[in-house]
């Protein structure tokens, strides 16, 4: 970094490198500090906020610098009394931190919060003597008469608090919580609870919380809503929706005639289980050797002639798509039973003879 500076010999301020480079000061009240500091004897009568607004610090900016000085020593605000009872704020500002102490012996120094005797000041007439007392009664006291009335009895601040319902504590909820939809809603807890009895009803005829919340942030005016409490007061009344009916009254069913207890001596028996249904032995069918199953649904091939015969049946449709006639070989493998590996194999190795056969033509 280069660095080239010229010094002034004329029109300048000089400013401690304690208060350029203070770490809790921002631009604004360094520049406003720094102003200030350089004004003539003449413009010093100036408010602090009329020489921000010559600066163009306003609004926010102008009360986040103001606070800063105000918390760091700079500037120092009191209000005394002046002429014919006016009160006046007075402006102390520092380009060195000062306590309130320093601050009280430069304004008492300055005999700024020196005030006057009553008697010297316009309009008073005459020299100040000592004032006459017991001369005169209140108009509303008798001699006599004790006037003294007991002061009120202050509310129990000790009384338990009432636990609000479920109902009120969701409406209460929904009420502080408008402040995040706009915040010329904003309620008070005081405010919301002069609310909770209108907002309950809305509950009791059927609207959720949601829907309250949106009932009462939605359609808002696009200016600003003067009193939240009289808005909302007005919407929820102006809004509320109707009562449910209520239910017809149904008339009570007579009730059952009591049976007699059973008789353990003399009841009937309980009625016997039913027959378990055992299919009957059927013979199979199918090739091989003499032998019987139980047929359900008129079955007449047992479970492995059934699987045989479909092996059969798909031999047959793969020898007709290949061009091979496996008849023989196929009733072979159906007549040997339970060995389906004999008709596979054989029709595999035809398969692959038809295979090589057209690889060769």
């Amino acid at each position: 970094m280069l660095w080239h500076a010229i010094a002034p010999v004329r029109r300048y301020t000089k400013a401690s490198h304690d208060v350029v480079r203070h770490p809790r000061l921002c631009s604004d009240a360094k520049i406003l500090l720094l102003y200030v500091q350089g004004l003539p004897a003449d413009e010093t009568h100036l408010a602090l906020s009329e020489h921000g607004r010559m600066l163009g610090i306003k609004g926010r900016a102008f009360q986040r610098a103001k606070e800063q000085l105000v918390v760091n020593g700079f500037v120092h605000e009191r209000r005394v009394s002046g002429a014919r009872g006016l009160w006046t704020t007075l402006q102390l500002f520092a380009n060195v931190p000062l306590s309130d102490e320093d601050a009280l012996a430069v304004w008492r120094e300055a005999a700024a919060c020196v005030e006057a005797a009553p008697g010297v000041q316009f309009p008073t007439v005459g020299q100040p003597r000592a004032r006459s007392v017991g001369h005169q009664l209140p108009v509303d006291e008798e001699l006599g008469k004790n006037s003294f009335r007991p002061p009120t009895q202050a509310a129990d601040s000790e009384a338990p608090l009432e636990e609000p319902s479920p109902e009120e504590a969701q409406v209460e909820r929904v009420l502080l919580s408008l402040r995040e939809c706009r915040r010329d809603l904003r309620l008070g807890v005081a405010e919301a609870r002069s609310l909770v009895a209108l907002a309950v009803e809305w509950l009791r005829r059927g609207v959720s919380g949601a829907e309250l919340r949106q009932v009462l942030s939605s359609g808002l005016p696009t200016g600003r809503v003067r009193s939240a409490v009289g808005f909302l007061r007005h919407r929820l009344v102006q809004k509320m929706p109707e009562a449910p009916e209520p239910a017809p009254e149904r008339e009570p069913e007579p009730a059952p005639a009591a049976s007699p207890a059973p008789d353990p001596e003399h009841s009937p028996p309980p009625p016997p289980p039913p027959p378990a249904v055992v299919a009957p032995l059927v013979t199979c069918e199918g090739p091989g050797n003499e032998h019987v199953f139980r047929a359900y649904g008129g079955a007449t091939l047992c479970p492995d002639c059934q699987q045989a015969a479909a092996w059969a049946r798909w031999a047959e449709r793969r020898a007709a798509d290949l061009g091979v006639d496996l008849a023989e070989d196929a009733a072979k493998a159906v007549e040997a039973g339970r060995d389906p590996d004999g008709w596979r194999s054989r029709l595999a190795a035809a398969a692959a003879v038809a295979v090589a056969e057209g690889v060769g033509e």
